[in-house]
């Protein structure tokens, strides 16, 4: 005790020598206020992985669902509501790395009901690797996970669509967590009508003679609409149910022209119904096994009137239901990642059509499907900033029509060296396969010139896509791509010379191939204005030696351009406004030529109430109707052109009120590199 008293003594001492020896020279002044500023990263790359930090992308626009905000990822175009991926010919989206199963419809309105407020980022993969059990690119939308200290979570939002009709929903969005136990609950009711119109002019040639046969089409359409999704965790086990419920679901096409008036009617006999059950279990040595269950049915009936005459009607049901179970492992080796597995899918369709007063003939079949593929992959980072993933699937297809192996490869590599300086080369497979009703050849009259036929002869196809991409300063994208479809298929309509029918049928290609340049820039000027532009170049030729009984070889060079742009009026405004606007030149779809496009989208986002619980946004999509092109076809004899309008313009107030905190990620620093860990 007195040793550590005259220790502590001596030290003082020493602090006082010398403070007493040296003088501060320095006089005292009063410093101005320092302000340090960073820049969050938008987005990062890693093992084949693009990182997008979407909910500080959209935060000042006034977009309040998923697939909303999915439109303002790097390189994805909104294409009439899908989304596209620039550089890919398909595009999957999954939900934290689990595949849904879901109907693309069905996917959408889920996004579409999910709040923007449940994003935590998006992953882009151009090349997924199989233990994801997807062919080709992917967009991983990952959510955020309740905790216990979150308790009931969620938000109820209301909105209202005027376009030439009016629709109307509601959706309620919430989430719990206790202990181990995790609950999400995503329902939406919307009552949906719309219309649009559709000019069509073919100069048909038949029998030695032109005759020019003009149409006017207006397709009305309503139903309501019932989606749920619920899931519930404990731990590493998971139980999913999503679903849809489609009642009061009616369709008119009401067309006038050279061959008289004509009123095709759809009517849904009973609800269309779509139900999907899922389990998953992760276990602790690296094993997750999974299966689920899907069942869909549709029974729906047709009746064609030309002025008050009847001409026919018909029939169509549809009854699918599939098994889907598979198995993963994956080993860490050092620092080499092994995975492997395996799966299978059983599909069974009941179709049938049956006609009243017409010579179509009916038909009652049943396609069963299997798909079976194993797989196996590694996955290393290197500490000289490269990364890669590589993994090879061998998948095998069966119905009564073929039966084939197909190995479909795939890879992801990274190099990162410097976080202002990102490489990414993808290459992948994939094999498409074509609907099952297409395959049964059912047939659909629009009217008493224009029919839709099936094709039992159509050939799934394999598509080849790779990209190479260039992330800068982690917010600046290049992607260079080239995608080649062996077999490619399109669907356009076809001037019969045996007879004067407009047939529409879906039929292999030789090949369509595209090659292209996509830049992505976002930029602005402090809180005031933040914009983004997007620029896309390529170059698309589709070929068909068979087309019917023509072929085609056409090829164009396409340019797309958009710019998206946000305005506050100071850093902490509660009001931003978003004026956008896109543009397409000219393009193509196989023998088709399509005409330039273009839009002007202006929105208004305020958000109001304690901690700004409450938001209403009001957005008006395509103001000047420009946004759907006018498809011509003029090549060895086929003369025939069509005009759509009116299907993409519309007015949306949105109302939502956030309970019990739930609200947008609001991070200004990026702190990724801080901390001690988890």
């Amino acid at each position: 005790m007195k040793k550590t008293i005259v220790i502590a003594a001596f030290i003082s001492s020493i602090s006082a020598v010398a403070q007493t020896e040296v003088t501060d020279t320095i006089s005292g002044r009063q410093l101005g206020e320092i302000v340090v500023k960073g820049e969050k990263p938008q987005v990062k790359g890693h093992d084949g992985v693009m990182v997008v930090d979407l909910p500080d992308i959209v935060k000042d626009k006034p977009v309040t669902n998923i697939l909303e905000a999915l439109g303002y990822l790097p390189g994805v175009m909104d294409n009439n509501g899908m989304v596209w991926l620039a550089g890919a010919s398909d595009v999957t989206i999954i939900l934290n790395g689990e595949l849904t199963n879901m109907p693309l419809q069905n996917l959408y309105q889920l996004l579409y009901n999910t709040p923007v407020d449940r994003l935590k980022n998006v992953e882009i993969m151009y090349s997924a690797p199989a233990k994801y059990h997807v062919n080709g690119a992917v967009i991983n939308v990952v959510l955020k996970t309740p905790t216990p200290l979150d308790g009931l979570q969620g938000q109820v939002r209301a909105g209202y669509n005027q376009a030439h009709y009016g629709s109307y929903g509601g959706v309620l969005a919430a989430t719990y967590a206790i202990k181990d136990w995790t609950f999400d609950l995503n329902y939406g009711l919307t009552r949906g009508k719309s219309w649009s119109r559709e000019e069509t002019w073919s100069n048909h040639l038949y029998d030695d003679g032109r005759t020019m046969i003009e149409d006017d089409m207006r397709r009305i359409s309503q139903s309501w609409s019932n989606t749920i999704f619920a899931s519930a965790s404990w731990k590493t086990l998971k139980f999913t149910y999503n679903g849809q419920i489609i009642s009061d679901s009616k369709s008119w096409g009401l067309s006038s022209g050279t061959l008289g008036n004509f009123t095709n009617a759809y009517n849904m006999l009973s609800p269309v119904g779509y139900h999907n059950i899922a389990m998953r279990y992760t276990a602790p040595f690296g094993m997750t096994i999974g299966g689920d269950y899907t069942n869909y049915s549709e029974n729906r009936s047709q009746s064609l009137f030309k002025d008050t005459d009847y001409l026919l009607g018909s029939e169509n049901r549809q009854d699918i239901n599939r098994w889907h179970v598979y198995v993963d492992q994956q080993h860490q080796l050092g620092k080499w990642q092994l995975s492997y597995g395996a799966e299978y899918q059983h599909s069974k369709d009941r179709s049938s059509q049956h006609y009243a007063m017409s010579d179509n003939p009916d038909f009652d079949d049943i396609l069963n499907e299997d798909v079976a593929s194993f797989y196996v992959g590694t996955q290393r980072s290197f500490d000289w900033g490269l990364s890669f993933n590589l993994s090879a699937k061998g998948e095998y297809y069966h119905n009564r029509y073929q039966h084939n192996w197909n190995l479909i490869p795939q890879l992801g590599a990274t190099c990162y060296k410097t976080p202002k300086s990102i490489f990414q080369l993808n290459f992948n497979t994939q094999h498409i396969y074509p609907s099952y009703w297409e395959l049964h050849g059912g047939t659909s009259h629009i009217n008493d010139y224009s029919t839709v036929i099936g094709n039992p002869a159509l050939q799934p196809y394999i598509q080849y896509d790779a990209q190479f991409n260039y992330i800068l300063r982690q917010k600046y994208v290049a992607t260079l791509y080239f995608q080649y479809g062996d077999k490619a298929t399109v669907q356009l309509p076809y001037q019969s010379p045996d007879a004067q029918k407009l047939i529409y049928q879906t039929i292999n290609m030789n090949y369509e191939r595209v090659v292209g340049l996509n830049l992505y820039a976002p930029f602005g000027v402090g809180y005031l204005w933040n914009a983004t532009a997007t620029v896309n170049v390529m170059n698309r030729r589709a070929k068909a030696d068979q087309f019917h009984d023509i072929g085609f070889d056409n090829s164009k060079w396409i340019f797309y351009g958009s710019l998206n742009n946000s305005f506050k009026f100071s850093h902490n405004s509660p009001v931003t406004v978003s004026v956008d606007f896109s543009y397409i030149s000219p393009s193509l779809q196989g023998i088709a030529d399509l005409s330039g496009i273009w839009k002007f989208d202006a929105g208004v986002k305020w958000q109001f109430g304690k901690k700004r619980c409450c938001e209403l946004d009001l957005k008006a999509d395509d103001i000047f109707n420009k946004w759907s092109p006018t498809m011509t076809i003029n090549h060895a004899g086929q003369d025939y052109r069509m005009k759509v309008s009116d299907m993409t313009r519309n007015l949306k107030l949105t109302f939502i009120w956030r309970f019990n905190g739930f609200k947008p990620k609001d991070n200004d620093i990026d702190t990724s590199r801080f901390g001690t860990g988890k």
